[in-house]
C-alpha cells in the first residue's frame, strides 16, 4: 500500500511540474534571469509550494504517525555550516546552467529530452563523487 501511495504521489507531483512549467528550462531560466527579461510567472509556483509545504508540516508536526501507519520523521532544524551553503551554490549554480532541476529532469527523461540525460549523468556523477568522499572522512 505504501508504494502505492508513492506512486500516486509521483503521478500527482509529476503532473503538477509539469502543469506549473517547472519542466520547461527555459522558463525556469526566465525566472532566474532578474537581472534581464525577468518572468516572474514561477514565483506563484513557489509560493503555493510553500504555503501547501507550510501547513502539511505544521499538520504533520501534531501526529506520531502518517496516515498509513508510519512514523512521522520531521526534520529538525539543522545548523547553517559550510557544507551547507557551498552544496546550495552548487545547485544553483547547476540550476541556472541548466534551468532543470532533479524532479523536472526525471520527467523530462520520459520525454526523451537529451538535456535531461546530460543533468541526469551529471547530477549522479556529482552524487558518487560525494559518496566516494564522505566514505574517506
Amino acid at each position: 500500500m505504501v508504494s502505492f501511495i508513492a506512486l500516486i504521489a509521483g503521478i500527482i507531483f509529476g503532473l503538477g511540474i509539469i502543469a506549473s512549467g517547472m519542466v520547461n528550462p527555459a522558463l525556469v531560466l526566465a525566472f532566474l534571469d532578474v537581472a534581464g527579461d525577468w518572468d516572474a510567472t514561477l514565483l506563484w509556483v513557489m509560493g503555493g509550494a510553500v504555503t501547501v509545504g507550510t501547513i502539511a508540516f505544521m499538520l504533520a508536526k501534531k501526529r506520531k504517525q502518517s496516515y498509513l501507519g508510519l512514523p512521522m520523521k520531521i526534520p529538525g532544524v539543522a545548523k547553517i555550516d559550510s557544507r551547507l551553503l557551498s552544496g546550495s551554490l552548487l545547485f544553483g549554480i547547476g540550476w541556472g546552467i541548466a534551468g532543470i532541476c532533479p524532479g523536472p529532469a526525471l520527467v523530462l527523461m520520459g520525454t526523451g529530452n537529451s538535456d535531461a540525460l546530460v543533468f541526469l549523468v551529471a547530477m549522479l556523477l556529482g552524487m558518487g563523487i560525494y559518496q566516494m568522499t564522505q566514505d574517506r572522512g
